[in-house]
């Protein structure tokens, strides 16, 4: 019996012995899988928060318009004799462009002054005549009515006669002749454009909230599509003084210097207002930025010992100019900041910074087309 005992206890104290050591194993192994499954070491880029001077803008969209611009017409038909110009000519005020056919007027015209003329020697003759009371006041009253009334049909006809030459009427650039020689063309019928390019009028449209902070004389930059890489200074030259009922707008006038002619009436443009003084704020390229139905937030890469940890940081963004963002509230200067990768972060994830493809954050970026 004693011998049974001792079987029996040194099977249990294995079984129990085995059972213990494999707790240890089991609990050594889900350490290990634990450890296994901490965090991994995720790449991103970042960079520090920095300050930067932003000036508040207004922004709408307009089109260009020439000051002075006219589709030149005729008053007269005729037959085209001379064409003083070509497409695209840059012409002074006054200057001849093209004439119609005027013969016949133009006999006219020397008919009626050669009566004119006659109806002169008519009056001197009798005024000397008169001296020597040879005859009356009524004849002398008589010649100076029809001198006057000659000198009135040869003045309409030589207007008739000036209606068949067209000419600028101020200085600009000719558009596209759209006659021919030898073409018949009635009164009204469009010769050519021509437009006063410089300077030129950039027309636009603001809220009425922003009439407060517009005023004639206020710097504004334009821009085009056409040259991406130039903005166009100019000022307000005009406010209307009336807000559309509909839109709730006001129409702006903005004048622009344009030497060289790059812009040209039609052209879409986009318009920067200037408003407010210059003000330092934290910026940040819009790609750091988590927006979220609770509110927006960027991960902040903080240093512990020899390791980089993000922390998520909640933020109140203001101004946005384009890549970039300014913070209101949240962050200080200095401060690391992930700007691409923060998908994959949550608090307290291990990073690793490359910038080596960090994205851009230019204030004007330029549209490229591919």
């Amino acid at each position: 019996m004693t011998k049974r005992m001792i079987v029996m206890l040194v099977c249990v104290a294995a079984v129990a012995a085995g059972l213990y050591g494999f707790q240890q194993f089991k609990g050594g192994m889900i350490k290990q899988a634990l450890a296994g499954m901490a965090n991994p070491v995720e790449t991103v880029s970042a960079q520090p928060v920095a300050l930067d001077f932003w000036q508040e803008t207004l922004q709408a969209v307009g089109s260009f318009s020439a000051v002075n611009g006219a589709d030149l017409a005729l008053q007269a038909s005729g037959i085209v004799t001379d064409i003083a110009f070509k497409s695209g000519d840059a012409v002074e005020p006054g200057q001849t462009l093209l004439r119609l056919s005027a013969a016949d007027d133009l006999a006219k015209l020397a008919a009626l002054q050669a009566t004119a003329d006659n109806y002169a020697l008519t009056l001197q003759r009798d005024q000397e005549q008169f001296k020597i009371k040879s005859v009356s006041q009524a004849t002398l009253d008589s010649d100076t009515a029809n001198l006057k009334n000659a000198r009135a049909l040869v003045d309409q006809q030589r207007a008739l006669v000036d209606e068949k030459t067209l000419k600028a009427p101020f200085a600009g650039r000719l558009g596209i002749v759209a006659v021919n020689l030898g073409q018949y063309v009635n009164a009204g019928t469009t010769i050519v454009t021509l437009q006063a390019l410089d300077p030129i009028y950039a027309d636009f449209h603001l809220p009425q909230q922003a009439l407060g902070q517009i005023k004639v004389g206020q710097a504004i930059v334009a821009t085009v599509d056409t040259y991406p890489d130039r903005a166009f200074k100019g000022e307000i030259a005009a406010i209307s003084p009336k807000v559309d009922s509909t839109t709730r707008n006001v129409q702006i006038r903005a004048v622009i210097r344009n030497a060289d002619g790059a812009l040209l009436p039609g052209m879409f443009t986009k318009v920067k207002v200037e408003v407010g003084a210059a003000r330092s704020l934290v910026t940040l390229p819009q790609t750091a930025i988590v927006s979220n139905p609770y509110g927006d937030s960027v991960f902040v890469v903080d240093k512990q010992g020899d390791r980089q940890v993000a922390r998520q940081v909640f933020v109140k963004t203001g101004l946005t100019r384009g890549d970039q963002v300014a913070v209101d509230s949240g962050l200080r200067e200095g401060e690391v900041v992930v700007s691409a990768g923060q998908m994959k972060l949550r608090n307290g994830t291990l990073v690793a910074i490359d910038n080596a493809h960090a994205p851009t954050a230019e204030a004007s970026p330029n549209v490229v087309d591919q």
